[in-house]
């Protein structure tokens, strides 16, 4: 019987799959100054091919606008499509930034002398092989090849439908700027078809980590269709809380530029909440900054005695641990910093949330029991990014417990291999009643 065409893609796949894994061996082993220099090409090839790079953009955005124009695409997702020359600058400039940065690979993190001789080692090496499916934004591309360049992951690709003339311009520029340095192809690789991604999500004797830069919709079913370990965040539910003792000067600018400075993004506010002490005086003229800014306010009862309801709709249930994405702002009036945190762990997805307060106690309060990757006080959500972190961007934000958590830089993508050398050492030497003890002494390096 012959093959289906799922069957035959799954195999193609599964076969690049194993290439891939094969070049990630090779890069593994490659020196910190190849891979440097790799980065460096990747930054002057960008450069240069710009004009073919926003002309493919361009193409993806006429398409888009067309979708949004029926309703099959919201506008949130078209603006994260849009690249322009000013985008490509900051990527260059990142991506040389990051050939800068100390070599995340062979580093000792641990060394213990367990008797004369035989030495333990905990060394950083990389991931292996990494698999990122990602919506909308083709600046992420290069941002997250040059992470995983850094740190000798190879990576294997699949952009959303709406980006795939971007991303096809962008991974063909990246892979022969790579190759000028003896770094294969393979390290590279780009799906396009939705069928590819099942095949992906199959190949678990060859990919070591799934990563999903995406909508809820998307991060769920990658979780719930792979064996492969998924690193991720399915939503970005952030909240500001003004306590009873927040500065309203303070309060009003960070709620702004939480919501207002890039409303698509996974760090932008979605929920505000304010101590009833505050209300009365913030919420007035929050919302005259709000209403200017053309942001939709939606609140709470309690919240809307103290807003025009010409500016406000009453809030739904469904609206608390909604991602809008979008201009839309939901505000809701408390008590206590008590209920503004149980409503944060109730309906937050873990991702950053900020407290305003001027009360160190409240801040100790609040930063120890919100569940969340970010903990900021008196600061914008907006800064819970990579590059701000000073990470050099990052390849996603991760929402679990386990490491890493928040943004994933050079850090989240290495994980270490156990070194140990001796000098014909036996394990029966340790054991019986003349057993050699164990040193366990920490060497001083």
């Amino acid at each position: 019987m012959p093959d289906t065409i799922e069957e035959t893609l799954s195999r193609t796949v599964h076969e690049q799959a194993r290439l891939s894994r094969l070049a990630a061996s090779s890069l593994a082993a490659s020196s910190t100054d190849q891979r440097n220099r790799a980065l460096g090409s990747i930054a002057v090839a960008l450069d240069q091919h710009a004009s073919r790079i926003l002309e493919a953009n361009a193409m993806d955005v006429q398409q888009a606008r067309q979708s949004v124009e029926s309703g099959e695409m919201s506008r949130a997702l078209l603006n994260r499509l849009e690249l322009n020359a000013t985008k490509l600058r900051s990527l260059c400039s990142g991506i040389q930034q990051l050939a800068t940065f100390p070599d995340p690979l062979n580093q000792v993190t641990l060394a213990t002398d367990l008797d004369d001789g035989l030495t333990l080692s905990r060394v950083t090496c990389p991931i292996g092989l990494v698999g990122v499916i990602f919506e909308s934004r083709p600046d992420a591309l290069p941002q997250i090849v040059s992470l995983c360049v850094k740190s000798g992951n190879a990576i294997i690709l699949k952009g959303g439908r709406e980006a795939e003339h971007s991303n096809r311009v962008l991974v063909d520029v990246i892979r022969d700027a790579v190759a000028e340095e003896g770094i294969s192809r393979d390290t590279i690789v780009l799906l396009e078809s939705r069928e590819e991604v099942a095949a992906l999500l199959d190949a678990d004797a060859h990919v070591d980590l799934i990563i999903p830069r995406g909508s809820n919709a998307l991060v769920r079913h990658i979780q719930e269709h792979t064996r492969i370990p998924v690193l991720g965040h399915a939503d970005g539910v952030c909240h500001v809380y003004v306590d009873s003792a927040g500065d309203r000067d303070k309060a009003v600018p960070i709620i702004i530029d939480s919501k207002v400075q890039y409303p698509a993004a996974c760090n932008a506010v979605e929920t505000l909440l304010v101590h009833i002490d505050v209300a009365p005086l913030l919420l007035p003229r929050l919302e005259e900054e709000l209403v200017r800014l053309d942001v939709n306010i939606i609140a709470d009862s309690r919240s809307m005695e103290y807003l025009s309801s010409a500016n406000a709709d009453a809030a739904k249930p469904d609206d608390w641990g909604h991602e809008f994405g979008d201009l839309v702002l939901a505000i809701k009036t408390v008590s206590t910093i008590d209920e503004a945190i149980l409503h944060i762990n109730r309906y937050g997805s873990r991702h950053t949330d900020s407290i305003v307060t001027d009360n160190d106690d409240a801040f100790q309060r609040f930063f120890a029991e919100v569940d969340s990757a970010g903990v900021f006080r008196n600061v914008s959500t907006r800064f819970s990014d990579g590059f701000r972190y000073g990470f050099g961007a990052e390849v996603g934000i991760s929402t679990g417990k386990l490491h890493p958590r928040g943004p994933v830089g050079l850090d989240g993508l290495v994980t270490y291999k156990y070194k140990m050398e001796g000098n014909g050492h036996v394990a029966a030497s340790y054991v019986g009643p003349n057993a050699r003890p164990f040193l366990h002494r920490p060497v001083v390096r």
